[in-house]
């Protein structure tokens, strides 16, 4: 087996847990042509073909089933006694991959992960912002950052500042012209600017008052699925935007956006970050738990 030979059974592994190259590729950070030219050399040494393929699927062979089988959790062994070395660098280093949501990320990048950057300059970060939930193990994350109420109970969790909340938000401008909303069904009387799933469903708005839940299918004049696209409609007198209250703060402080039905939006789950337990963490795995730890405390402090 040649030098590289690690790299080639990692591939061969995340191929037959992704059911793709593509997939098993994004997760090595190869290209696919990388990817394929280390599977077709390791299966030329080997004599055998470890996977079928067709242009709409991969699927291992029986010569593949057997070698993963018995490579796999050699590999596994591997990997734990090379994470184990790596736990005794004194100086954290190396990458940390974290998964979160846009607007978590939004939240913590500053506080949390820039910070974490300048005491850790030899760390590398890649942060992956989507909607929908993952499994941070089986995509090969360090981390996850969600709402508590979604966070996995098999997770250990740290919890990230106080309880947000969405608000309801629109320009002086249009307000002036349309008057504002006083309870939520008034906003099937407004443009609204809707916001569209991960998933592909439109959402509905959400709101309680005094134990009563309400959800609003709003309609207006554009759907969205990022909030600061909708940020950047609502500024624009486009129509009143439903969005994280952290997202648009400095735009509510300086005037240039107004919340409404505000009595209608109450604290939302605060976030927080979780992860697998480990047996060797690496230095900057235990040092980013630290400072969120710490950056949770001064949350805290501050309420």
């Amino acid at each position: 087996m040649t030098r590289q030979g690690l790299v080639e059974l990692d591939a061969v592994i995340a191929i037959a847990r992704r059911g793709s190259f593509r997939a098993a590729a994004l997760e090595l950070e190869m290209s696919t042509t990388a990817l394929s030219n280390a599977i077709g050399k390791l299966e030329r040494q080997l004599g055998v073909r470890l996977f079928n393929r067709t242009t709409r699927s991969v699927s291992l062979t029986d010569a593949g089933r057997n070698f993963v089988g018995q490579v796999g959790p050699a590999l596994q062994d591997i990997h734990e006694a090379m994470n184990a070395a790596r736990s005794q660098q004194e100086i954290p280093a190396g990458m940390l991959r974290i998964n979160a949501f846009a607007t978590a990320a939004r939240e913590i990048l500053s506080p949390l992960i820039l910070t974490f950057l300048r005491l850790y300059p030899q760390v590398h970060i890649d942060l992956v912002t989507e909607g929908r939930l993952v499994d941070v193990v089986a995509e090969g994350f360090d981390f996850g950052v969600r709402t508590r109420d979604l966070v996995p109970s098999d997770m250990i969790a740290v919890p990230l500042g106080p309880g947000r909340r969405n608000v309801v938000v629109g320009s002086p401008t249009y307000f002036q012209k349309h008057g504002k909303p006083l309870v939520p069904p008034d906003l099937l009387r407004h443009a609204c600017l809707r916001i569209r799933l991960p998933n592909g469903a439109p959402y509905r708005w959400q709101f309680e008052k005094d134990g009563q839940s309400v959800q609003i299918d709003v309609t207006g004049p554009i759907t969205l699925d990022e909030a600061s696209l909708s940020r950047i409609a609502a500024l624009e007198a486009v129509g009143i935007g439903y969005v994280m209250e952290s997202d648009v703060r400095n735009d509510l402080d300086a005037g240039r956006l107004e919340a409404v039905l505000e009595d209608w939006t109450p604290l939302l789950a605060p976030l927080s970050l979780y992860y697998p337990g480990r047996r060797h963490p690496s230095a900057a795995f235990k040092a980013f738990i630290d400072l969120a730890r710490e950056f949770s405390k001064q949350s805290r402090r501050r309420r």
